[in-house]
Order: C-alpha cells, then sequence, then structure tokens
C-alpha cells in the first residue's frame, strides 16, 4: 500500500518595527548605507553598568498588529535574556520576550489561489532585539580561504516582532498567501515597510510530514529566505526531500538548514535548539512592562480600516474589481487617495484606474510614497471631471496630468503648457487639420481615393494622425465622416 503525507508548516515571521530608534537605546535605526558601526552607544553593545530603556512607540506599534489579528494584547508582560551565541550581538545574549509575549493569539483568514478559505491561528507575537550583521570578505570572489569576518552592530537592537503562526499550514502556496498577507497587513498599518530584500522581514518556517503508517516526522527549521519566491521554492523542496526520506524508511532528524537560492536546495547547518537551549531568565535591568487597559483601548480607537476590510469596500461601495481592490488596499494612503478624488466628485471606477495606473507609475518612477505625490486627490478629480464631459480626451487629460506633477501647477496652468484647449475640436479648425494630414501624406490619400485600400489600413492610419495632432480631443466618427468627404 502506497504511503501518503500531510505536509506540517508553521512560520515565525521577524518585522522591523518602524521606529526611530532602537528597541532598548536612543540610537538611530536608519541603519541601510549608515558607516559600520557608526549607530551605536553603550545599551545596544551591552557595555556593562549601561541601562536600557523600552522604546514606548515599539510597544505600540506591537499592540496594533495584536488588535488587527484579533490577538490579546498582555497588559503585564516581561523581558527575557535569550542566551546563545550570537557572533554579531556583542554583549552575547538576545532581549527577547519569552513566557509573557505582548500579543497571544490570534487567527489570520484568507483566499488562496483558487477561492478557498484559509485560516491560520497566531499562537504569539512577541519583541525582541535584532541582532547584528557579519561581513565575510572574499578571497578571490570566494568565501572559502576567508581569513577573518567583520561585524557592523548599526542593526543590532532595531526592534523586531516577530509573529508565530500554528502550524495549521498545509503547502507551500499557502505559506506563501500567508506571508504576503502578514506583509500587507504591518505595510497598511505603517508598522514596517516590510521589504524582504532588505531584511526588515524575514521568515523562518518549521516543516514536518506525517505519514499514514503514523510515523511523524521530526520538525526542521528552515532559515535564509529572503523573498516570496525563495520562501514557496525551499518548502517545496523540503517537502520533496522529506518525503523521500520518510519513504525509503529514514528519519527526518530536527535541525536547522539553509536555503541556498542558486543551488535551489537546503543544506544542513546545525541540530535544532529546544527552548531550555537558550537558558532564558528574566532580564535583571528591565522591569516588567505594564501596558494599562486604557492604553490599549486608546490604540483600538485609533485602529485604521484593515486591508482586508479597505478591499471589501472598495467591491461593494465602489463596484471595483477584485483586482484593482487588491491593489489599491496595499496601501492605507493608496485607499485614502481614492476616496479623496471620489468625495471631489471623481467617478470611482475611473479615479481608481487613474490611481491605479499614472498615480503608482509616478510614484515608482519618482521611488516616492502617495503622501509625497505632488497631486492633491481634488486636482485629479478636476481632471477626470473634464474627461467625463468630454472636454478632455484621456490622451489630453495624460498630459496635463504629467505637467501640474512635474511643475506643481494648476489646472489652467497645465493646460496651456501641455497645449490643450478644453473643448472638442471640430468645425473649421478640425477640417483644417483633416486637409493638413492628407496633404502630408500624399500616397496613403491617393491610396484611399483610388481604391487601392481595401483593407482600410491607409484611412485608418490617416484617421489616427488626425487623431494625434487634436490630442484626441476630436469625435473618431466626425473624423471619419469628414476624411471620407474629403476624399471621395
Amino acid at each position: 500500500m502506497a504511503l501518503s503525507f500531510q505536509t506540517v508548516i508553521g512560520l515565525e515571521i521577524h518585522v522591523q518595527l518602524a521606529t526611530k530608534s532602537k528597541l532598548f537605546c536612543s540610537c538611530s535605526t536608519d541603519y541601510i548605507g549608515a558607516r559600520p558601526n557608526s549607530n551605536v552607544c553603550p545599551v545596544c553593545l551591552g557595555m556593562p553598568g549601561s541601562l536600557p530603556v523600552v522604546n514606548g512607540r515599539a510597544v505600540e506599534l506591537a499592540a496594533m498588529v495584536g488588535l488587527a489579528l484579533g490577538s490579546k494584547v498582555q497588559q503585564a508582560t516581561r523581558f527575557h535574556r535569550k542566551n546563545y551565541f550570537y557572533a554579531d550581538l556583542s554583549k552575547g545574549y538576545q532581549i527577547s520576550q519569552f513566557d509573557l509575549p505582548i500579543c497571544a493569539g490570534g487567527l489570520l483568514v484568507f483566499d488562496d489561489d483558487e477561492g478557498k478559505e484559509v485560516r491560520v491561528a497566531i499562537t504569539r507575537a512577541h519583541l525582541e532585539e535584532d541582532a547584528g550583521k557579519l561581513v565575510h570578505p572574499s578571497v578571490d570572489g570566494r568565501l572559502a580561504g576567508a581569513l577573518h569576518s567583520l561585524v557592523d552592530y548599526n542593526r543590532g537592537g532595531v526592534p523586531l516582532l516577530e509573529i508565530v503562526s500554528e502550524p495549521d499550514i498545509t503547502c507551500p502556496p499557502h505559506a506563501r498567501r500567508y506571508t504576503e498577507e502578514i506583509r500587507r497587513l504591518v505595510r497598511y498599518l505603517g508598522v514596517s515597510d516590510g521589504d524582504m530584500e532588505s531584511g526588515s522581514l524575514r521568515v523562518d518556517a518549521n516543516i514536518s510530514q506525517k505519514v499514514s503508517d503514523g510515523r511523524w516526522g521530526s520538525r526542521v527549521e528552515i532559515k535564509n529566505m529572503n523573498s516570496l519566491r525563495s520562501l514557496e521554492r525551499a518548502l517545496e523542496y523540503e517537502v520533496k526531500r522529506q518525503r523521500k526520506v520518510l519513504a525509503e524508511g529514514g528519519e527526518i532528524h530536527q535541525e536547522t538548514r539553509h536555503w541556498d537560492d542558486g543551488e535551489g536546495k537546503t543544506r544542513s547547518m546545525r541540530s535544532k535548539e529546544e527552548a531550555h537551549d537558550y537558558r532564558y531568565f528574566p532580564d535583571p535591568d528591565l522591569p516588567p512592562l505594564i501596558v494599562t487597559a486604557d492604553r490599549i483601548e486608546a490604540l483600538r480607537s485609533l485602529m485604521p480600516e484593515l486591508p482586508w476590510q479597505a478591499e471589501r469596500r472598495l467591491v461593494d461601495a465602489y463596484g471595483l474589481g477584485a483586482d484593482d481592490a487588491k491593489v489599491l488596499a496595499e496601501s492605507a494612503a493608496a485607499v485614502a487617495y481614492l476616496d479623496g478624488c471620489v468625495q471631489a466628485g471623481a467617478e470611482a471606477k475611473r479615479a481608481a484606474n487613474w490611481v491605479r495606473t499614472e498615480v503608482l507609475r509616478v510614484l515608482n518612477e519618482r521611488k516616492i510614497s502617495i503622501e509625497a505625490f505632488p497631486l492633491k486627490p481634488e486636482s485629479l478629480a478636476s481632471i477626470l471631471a473634464l474627461v467625463d464631459r468630454g472636454k478632455l480626451s484621456t490622451t489630453a487629460a495624460k498630459d496635463v496630468f504629467d505637467v501640474m506633477v512635474r511643475d506643481g501647477s494648476g489646472l489652467d496652468t497645465a493646460m496651456a503648457a501641455a497645449g490643450v484647449v478644453s473643448g472638442r475640436v471640430e468645425g473649421s479648425r478640425l477640417e483644417e487639420i483633416v486637409e493638413k494630414v492628407l496633404a502630408e501624406n500624399a500616397d496613403a490619400a491617393e491610396a484611399v481615393r483610388s481604391g487601392k485600400d481595401p483593407k482600410d489600413k491607409k484611412i485608418k492610419f490617416l484617421q489616427g494622425l488626425v487623431m494625434r495632432e487634436t490630442r484626441g480631443q476630436a469625435d473618431v466618427a466626425q473624423v471619419a465622416s469628414l476624411i471620407a468627404r474629403k476624399l471621395s
């Protein structure tokens, strides 16, 4: 009888919190591009006699995530020392939370790629400090043979929120979707930028296999997955590896494995530690952390609409398609911008299309946030109103939009700068443009006049030239009729 397997996956997602200072000191968290070891102090370096002080903003951000996930935000919690050899933490231990995390329980619900509802329970979310960064100088471009390693402690002490799921995930695609939803949530709340490539969101996966003959393979942890694609590929590889070992009668050893993205496989790093290996004990320099009920309720009152709630509202209230709603609901600021356009009188679907295409295009080109976008929602709504009334073509409106974004000018000034006149080009002015196009393209005009254009390619070409000359401000049917009359 053939064996069958059930995959069991739990994820630990480490989210760097968007605070200006570190978790226990006032050093800057802006370590990307900073000179190595320039954002450090006796506290984050763990010098004797230095005393840590908890960053209140980090506590608030952690509580916001817990509220969004339906967790219980604990009123009394504390920090422990997690003792382990960290080459990139100079004090030799990490300050983390053990038996009393800031957030307990919770649930994340999402639809998979086939539209099936998936429910993943949250075990806990706890605060801890990040480690530094090791740099291994290469020899002739290769790591092998390096005589030493360098340490940059700038990242050490940056606040992390570790979100731990229950082992409710049953396949790699669901692990990817779960991670996408967590990333969308922290970005929407402004808790983190959620950038996996820069390391501000990192995922460790625990995976095992339950076998139909009653065996259960040991849990394996996978590290070094710095993209959603890497996460899914690493889990797919590990599913195949573990099933092959178990099918051949072997054992899966509890260990930590490293994902090699170039090779497309996991490699053994070390045996997996248990909680007792870390010798947790309460940090004697930090008193218990108390978050009052009043403070929790105040944070609850400040919670914005959640991304999945916004997505549903955009579909129900504005009639947007599911794909458009999902893209816009990646950002609370993008949703607010769209709401501003609609409140200023813009038609919702047209406004959503412009925000998704033109506004997001500019943000990507300039690498800015929508909060820094120079065009106010009311200004975009005024452009779209002219399009709705037939005063501007879509082509001309995009030209005006680009000028307003570039120069920060008002609508009338931008229209003049773009050479656009509000209203249709028609009458004698349209006739002049048609005659000009026909004169400049005599060969195409003659082909139409002599009947040598059976598939209407030339006439469509001429019509396109006229529409370009009018910047889309002419009526297509009127242009076609005028060309036909001139060439008859």
